[in-house]
Formats: structure tokens, C-alpha cells, sequence
């Protein structure tokens, strides 16, 4: 049910802080089929920082470098490295959001601001979460007031822009990979500090709690970890937050949190219709994806029942399946994309099934922890 005492429209944007923009948009066009339909620089009267605005579907990313060193986002990047820094939230109202997060228990990062953009006004304001992540809440407004519809410029100081460069992508495609919408985030949080951030996102943002997974359900031979699932009032935006559990070895969260130096948001979940078509794609690009063992194929169709997906392209491309009791999905997950072991990207087809993979947990983490072993970061 839609909880009418914070209205969330969608995730406007995501906010990425990295070293060199300019390289990191250049990339998620080649290798993800993102569109750059807008940026703000030098050129267009922004004296600290450039920012790539980066579309495909419903998603958009917003990729923001410092142009100074004394700037707020050269020290994110020089203590995180690249990854998330700010999670967008459209909102009716900005100052009703604020207000009552700040009811909630939310610290404020920046007080509500307006600016023009092309066709109206924009209204912002920022709460701080877990580590360095902050939560911007977004409001555009129409000259006159007529409501949130027609055309936008995105953010102040943006302009439009189409390309950075004359890549071609493979077979012609037009750079679509097929990517639809923003399933979920993920954030890893410190152990003990799961509790903390669920009571935060219910008593800040009305989120509700979905579903959670103890160390039991989520383990390996070596490494656990613990997760519960917020979701807003819509059902529409998802965050699980994942703690590490008692393990025999360092698990996947401890990794993240030593190489991000703190909690953050260690992947983004990206919808597609097809996936078998989007991670084909993706492939050919040079994605590079966790595969699982080959014996987790042997016995898939007594494990998940009949699917409308071929088999034999499942296992070619690594794709993993879950079932649950409203339908099943299909989940693949990138190797970490920046150069620390952090942020990375899963690719999911939903055909029903509300759920996160569970069954696929153990020979996912079991991947992971391969690579882990291969960076030297198991033990």
C-alpha cells in the first residue's frame, strides 16, 4: 500500500563520485549502452566539478569528478574511491520530505535550495545514511506551478549533450543493452549496524521491512553475512542491507567495507526484459561477469521447475534462476568495476518472483569468494 505520510515518486538519479569522469562516462556508453544526455563543466559555467548525465530506460546516473582538489568529491574519492555517493528520491515536496525525515531522526547535509532549470524551477535538499552516502530529495516544478510533467532540464548548471566521443558499439545496436529500470540497491553496513539503518530508513522515509535473511541462509564453508530488505511505501524502491556475520574467513562485506573504508552502497540491481539478449550484449562489450560452477546447471530444471528461457543459453552466459511462489527470476552479477573490490552491477529478469535469488546464494558468494581468494582478500 502506498504510505501516503512520504510520498516517494521513484529514484530520480544516482549520484556516482569518481576520479575521472570524463573516462567513467565514456565507459558505462561503451560497455553498458548508456546515452550522455546532459553534462555541466567548465565550459558551462561549473567551476568545481564536471557531471555526466547517463540514461538508458528509466535509469539514469549521474557521474561527477572534482575539478579542484579542496572539493568535497576529490576527499570522497580520495577516502572510497569511485562508488555511490548519492541516492536521488523524487518527492512532491521537498520541504514536507525534509521535514519529516528530519522528525524521524535524519541529520541534514544540506538544507532545501532552489534553482532554475529549463521549463521551471528545481528544489533540493540532502539527508545524511550510512557512511558518506547521502539521500537527495528532488523536485521539479513547472514555471507557474502546472505540476511535474512536460520538459525538463535535469539539474542546474546542466546542459544537453549527446557523445564524448565517436564509439561505434558492436553490430551497429545504437548502444541500447536493453537495461530498463533500477530493481534495487544494495548498502553494506558495518556487523551490528543493520538494526540501526533499518530503524533509519523506517522512521525517516516510512520504509517497511520486506523480507530478511539470517547468516543460515546466506553462508558459505568459509563466510556469511545478514541482510534485510527495505522497501518504501510504493513497493517500488527496494534496499536490502547486508552485514557480515561470524565466518571462518574474511566474507564479502568485510572485503568491501576494508577497501571502501566504511558502509556504502556495494551494488546496483538494473532491470531487463530480456536478459539473455542485455547480458549478450553486455558480454560482447567486455563486461566481465561472476560465472558460477558448471555443476550448478546439472540439475536447474528439477531445482526451478519449467522457465520460457533456453537452457543451454542460461549456461553459456552464466545466467543464475530462483523460483519462488509467485514466478521465478533470472540474475547475473559484474566483477567489481572500479579498481578497489567494491561497487559492482547485477543484471535481473523478473517473471513474477518478488524474491532476491536465494537459492542462488551459496554459488554466487561461493564465486565471490573465488575472486576474493584471487585478490589475496579471503583470509
Amino acid at each position: 500500500m502506498f504510505d501516503s505520510s512520504f510520498p516517494i515518486r521513484r529514484i530520480d538519479h544516482i549520484e556516482l563520485y569518481v576520479g575521472s569522469g570524463r573516462q567513467v562516462a565514456e565507459f558505462f556508453q561503451r560497455a553498458f549502452g548508456f546515452h550522455l544526455t546532459a553534462w555541466r563543466g567548465l565550459e558551462t559555467g561549473s567551476r568545481e566539478v564536471a557531471s555526466y548525465l547517463l540514461e538508458q530506460g528509466d535509469i539514469r546516473l549521474v557521474v561527477t569528478t572534482a575539478l579542484t582538489p579542496e572539493s568535497p568529491v576529490a576527499r570522497h574519492v580520495w577516502e572510497h574511491g569511485d562508488g555511490v555517493a548519492v541516492i536521488a528520491l523524487e518527492v512532491p515536496a521537498v520541504d514536507v520530505a525534509l521535514e519529516r525525515a528530519v522528525a524521524g531522526g535524519a541529520e541534514v547535509a544540506s538544507d532545501a535550495e532552489e534553482a532554475p532549470i529549463a521549463g521551471g524551477t528545481w528544489r533540493s535538499a540532502t539527508i545524511h545514511a550510512f557512511g558518506d552516502t547521502r539521500l537527495r530529495f528532488v523536485e521539479r516544478r513547472a514555471s507557474g506551478g502546472a505540476g511535474v510533467s512536460g520538459s525538463w532540464g535535469f539539474a542546474p548548471g546542466f546542459e544537453p549533450r549527446a557523445s564524448l566521443s565517436t564509439y561505434a558499439p558492436p553490430g551497429g545496436s545504437g548502444g541500447d543493452c536493453g537495461l530498463t529500470a533500477i530493481d534495487h540497491l544494495v548498502a553494506n553496513v558495518e556487523r551490528g549496524a543493520m538494526d540501526r539503518w533499518v530503524r533509519f530508513l523506517g522512521a525517516t522515509l516510512g520504509f517497511t521491512e520486506l523480507m530478511h535473511f539470517d547468516d543460515r541462509a546466506i553462508s558459505t564453508e568459509y563466510s556469511a553475512l545478514m541482510s534485510k530488505v527495505m522497501q518504501d511505501g510504493t513497493g517500488r524502491i527496494k534496499i536490502p542491507i547486508n552485514e557480515p556475520a561470524a565466518g571462518r574467513r574474511k566474507s564479502q562485506v568485510e572485503e568491501y567495507l576494508d577497501f571502501y573504508r566504511g558502509p556504502g552502497v556495494q551494488h546496483i540491481a538494473l532491470e531487463t526484459a530480456d536478459i539473455i539478449r542485455t547480458v549478450g550484449a553486455l558480454r560482447d562489450r567486455g563486461v566481465a561477469f561472476l560465472q558460477p560452477p558448471a555443476t550448478y546447471y546439472h540439475d536447474l530444471s528439477a531445482r526451478v521447475g519449467r522457465l520460457g528461457e533456453p537452457m543451454e543459453a542460461l549456461a553459456d552466459l552464466g545466467i543464475l534462476v530462483d523460483r519462488d511462489d509467485e514466478g521465478y527470476l533470472l540474475q547475473i552479477f559484474t566483477e567489481p568495476v572500479p579498481d578497489r573490490p567494491t561497487l559492482f552491477f547485477e543484471i535481473i529478469q523478473r517473471h513474477g518472483a518478488r524474491g532476491f535469488g536465494e537459492g542462488n546464494f551459496r554459488a554466487l558468494f561461493e564465486a565471490i569468494e573465488r575472486e576474493q581468494a584471487r585478490r589475496g582478500n579471503l583470509d
